[in-house]
């Protein structure tokens, strides 16, 4: 797509992108599909966190989101705490001089308005906000399309997330207590929508043909502490996950059922390496998943899932396999309850192995019911997806002009 004056549309990508967190980088290939599709013209760059990685694997130019290098490592000696700082200073302007660049400026997906998992004000909240405020300074439009939200405690890190919401020309929520956390929190959504997650966009592989008898179980692991105001207590937490988790395997073992641990992040093989060194059976096996579509590969191939970490469930629903979820935050129960599997939900903090078999036991005794009532959410949501896409296109690109009054703040 063009402009009025017959120059490419700037759009720019912004978030954690490229940094190895697999459900960032499919939110980001999601959006990148639509504008291929419907503006195949637009010039497209992203201000990011692996710029390598997200140049390498998309193709398109990109930017390192943070001045300094360390931004998120923990900064104990002098010279660190004054890098960080200066980082700040820095980030202000290299981030106004990058929005200034662009048209439109897309923040695809992911939980850049909640805090379910620790967070630092100063580091991505901050960003956010020098994106959103830069945008309105500058008259860039910021898109925050089907993100995540959750209310949040922190004063400092629930302002910086208030204002950067505010600031937005646009705004979707990917679940409805995502825009209720925002209401909550003071911003005004009279006019913000609600879609399904922009995973449920990307290509789904074909699902295997049940067996009838038993078979693969597919494992998404995380390397879980608790959330943001868990930190008290995050080791107990971990243990209470991890223990938990391997009896549940170790028992599915015992009866010769084949487990394929998957991660969603490289974090989380930590986890992985913990399972296989505590249950020792070729049984177990680990997958290495580059993408979400590795991850829906195995999952298509599997009977059931169980898995933690949201987009590893969001794969699972979407090829249609039978999921039991480790809920580590609200979004979670919402996810399965959309989709139809809202009694298959385990708190994530408190694994009790033998209610977790339970649960996996019913699971697999409603599995053929189950795939049937996940087809069809899977079309309703890819429906949902295409509309928003369309009201995308009529309040970012406008046909005559790329210029934009920004909307007032709420």
């Amino acid at each position: 797509m063009t402009s009025a004056d017959g120059t490419p549309v700037r759009v720019g990508l912004f978030g954690l992108l490229g940094s190895g967190n697999l459900g960032n980088d499919g939110s980001l290939e999601a959006v990148l599909g639509y504008l291929r599709a419907e503006h195949p013209d637009a010039a497209v760059d992203a201000l990011c966190g692996g710029p390598e990685a997200v140049t390498a694997r998309f193709g398109i130019p990109a930017t390192r989101l943070h001045w300094n290098r360390a931004e998120y490592r923990t900064a104990s000696r002098a010279g660190a705490v004054v890098a960080k700082g200066l980082g700040k200073l820095v980030d202000v302007f290299r981030t106004a001089a990058w929005v200034r660049r662009h048209d439109v400026v897309i923040v695809p997906g992911m939980g850049v308005l909640e805090a379910t998992l620790p967070l630092r004000p100063w580091g991505f909240p901050y960003a956010l906000f020098l994106l959103c405020a830069s945008g309105r300074l500058l008259g860039t439009r910021v898109a925050l399309v089907s993100v995540g939200a959750a209310e949040i405690r922190s004063r400092p890190t629930r302002a910086l997330v208030r204002w950067s919401a505010r600031l937005a020309a646009y705004r979707s929520y990917r679940d409805g207590q995502s825009r209720d956390a925002m209401r909550a929190m003071g911003v005004d959504t009279a006019r913000d929508e609600v879609y399904p997650d922009l995973a449920f966009s990307l290509p789904t592989p074909q699902a295997g043909a049940p067996t009838g008898t038993p078979g693969r179980v597919c494992l998404g692991v995380m390397d879980f502490h608790g959330g943001n105001d868990d930190r008290a207590r995050a080791d107990e937490i971990h243990r209470r996950y991890l223990d938990g988790t391997i009896r549940f395997v170790r028992t599915l073992v015992e009866e010769g059922r084949p487990v394929r641990l998957l991660t969603g992040d490289q974090c989380d093989l930590s986890v992985v390496a913990a399972i296989l060194d505590a249950v020792d059976s070729p049984l177990v096996t680990a997958a290495e998943p580059a993408s979400l579509a590795d991850l829906m590969n195995e999952m298509a191939a599997a009977d059931t899932v169980v898995a933690v970490r949201y987009h590893n469930l969001i794969c699972a629903l979407k090829t249609g396999t039978p999921v039991l979820a480790l809920c580590y935050a609200a979004k979670s129960d919402a996810l399965m309850d959309r989709m139809g599997l809202g009694a298959y939900c385990h708190p994530a903090r408190e694994v009790d192995a033998d209610r977790l078999l339970e649960q996996f036991r019913d699971l697999e005794k409603h599995a053929a019911e189950l795939r049937q009532t996940l087809a069809a959410r899977n079309r309703v949501a890819a429906q949902q997806l295409a509309e928003q896409f369309t009201a995308l296109t009529a309040t970012l690109f406008p046909a005559d002009d790329h210029t934009h009054a920004p909307r007032k703040a709420s």
